[in-house]
């Protein structure tokens, strides 16, 4: 089985901290699949914020998640902090791939929780189709 780390990029650009809820757990008493989505998403939203685009609203297309792969490294608890690392790479001209790399302290060390990849298209909500990535809103996400 492979792994997510060797398609991760060297560098993230962006980088914020999401605290863990109680309503973040599943039964087993830690953060499940479904829950992590949920999280990378919050990433995602405060990535695109950052760049003055928002999930409705980047340039003059919308976004759509077609794909999400995920690997869980260890368990999350309540009262868990995640700091979770963002970039945006394999641009095509309808869409592009995020890198996320969320990360937690255990006992004082800084542990690796989650790597993931959503493929995002850009997508035109009002005629219900896929519409180009402006070059404007490509540039906005490389940075």
């Amino acid at each position: 089985m492979s792994s997510l780390k060797s398609q991760l990029p060297e560098q993230f650009s962006f980088y914020c901290d999401i605290p863990l809820r109680i309503t973040d757990l599943n039964y087993g008493g830690h953060v499940g699949n479904d829950r992590i989505l949920a999280l990378l998403q919050e990433a995602r939203v405060q990535f695109l914020a950052a760049r003055g685009f928002s999930e409705l609203a980047v340039d003059k297309a919308g976004l759509i998640l077609t794909k999400a792969q995920l690997e869980l490294r260890c368990e999350l608890h309540y009262g868990y902090s995640l700091r979770a690392a963002v970039q945006a790479e394999n641009f095509t001209s309808k869409g592009f791939d995020l890198f996320y790399k969320l990360e937690t302290l255990i006992d004082g060390k800084p542990t690796l929780a989650v790597l993931a990849i959503t493929t995002m298209v850009c997508y035109d909500y009002e005629k219900k189709k896929t519409v180009a990535l402006s070059e404007y809103a490509k540039q906005e996400l490389m940075r």
